[in-house]
């Protein structure tokens, strides 16, 4: 639950008290939320989340990222101070050393989980692409006009695309224009097939279910064809991931029998 959220809702318990000097450091200087970093994280929670609640989550994750830093640091040094004093400066150093290192590696992999996750989020949209753009065909072509056809194929499941075709379908119902509508649609999906298909019903609008039918069919097919390349690309990933235990395997096996080999040698 977002801190403002809980306070609103007079949940005390929702702050999270460990992250308050990062917002603190964010509220006095306003070139760290308007730097690169936070841009950056800004354009991964607008896909996580959505235009309404980016703003605060990238405000949350940074101040978090501060925060721990502050923290970690400042157990560093004391650690580090204590030792030196206690007359073991090479243990001090290396607390200082160690300790600042993996203050910046925990940063780092809470950025990269964030990344991670909008990787693996159009990593899904890619693969429910063939099944969404099929059924649109099929609707389409059996003489359903666009906007239905959208909102069926939109309320047949409820993964992550779906969802996503389900709040466009609330946005032209609220009488957003389809060219905001889909636009929005491209930038929260963000995948070359969800953009290629929205581009494709915003030309062809004016045009027949024939010509558009014909297009989604088109799209259907090379949707099936990248997520069988997907598929075999995946499982030679797979297949590499194994190749280390494999061989570290191989080589403790080896060990195994070469020892008492080696032993049976030297005691003759």
């Amino acid at each position: 639950m977002e801190i403002g959220k809980g306070l609103e809702q007079g949940d005390i318990s929702a702050i999270n008290t460990l992250i308050l000097p990062g917002y603190v450091i964010i509220r006095k200087f306003d070139a760290i939320g308007k730097g690169s970093i936070h841009k950056s994280i800004l354009t991964l929670c607008f896909e996580l989340y959505g235009k309404k609640h980016a703003p605060a989550k990238a405000k949350c994750v940074l101040a978090g990222l501060m925060s721990y830093s502050i923290i970690g640091f400042a157990v560093t040094l004391v650690l580090g101070a204590i030792m030196m004093g206690l007359g073991s400066d090479t243990a001090g150093l290396g607390i200082l050393g160690i300790g600042s290192i993996l203050i910046l590696v925990l940063n780092y992999a809470q950025y990269d989980e964030l990344s991670d996750r909008v990787k693996k989020r159009r990593q899904e949209i890619s693969r429910q692409f063939p099944n969404v753009v099929s059924k649109l065909a099929l609707l389409v072509t059996s003489g359903m006009i666009m906007d239905r056809a959208w909102n069926e194929t939109a309320a047949s499941d409820n993964t992550e695309l779906y969802q996503q075709m389900r709040t466009t379908a609330q946005e032209l119902n609220n009488l957003v224009s389809p060219e905001v509508a889909y636009g929005n649609f491209i930038s929260r999906c963000n995948t070359k097939e969800t953009a290629k298909l929205a581009s494709a019903i915003l030309q062809n609008m004016s045009k027949g279910n024939a010509q558009v039918g014909k297009l989604l069919k088109e799209m259907a097919k090379e949707g099936w064809q990248e997520r069988r390349h997907l598929a075999k690309r995946e499982a030679e990933r797979a297949n590499s991931k194994l190749m280390i235990p494999t061989m570290l395997l191989l080589l403790a096996i080896l060990v195994m029998l070469m020892v008492p080999v080696a032993m049976n040698f030297t005691s003759l």
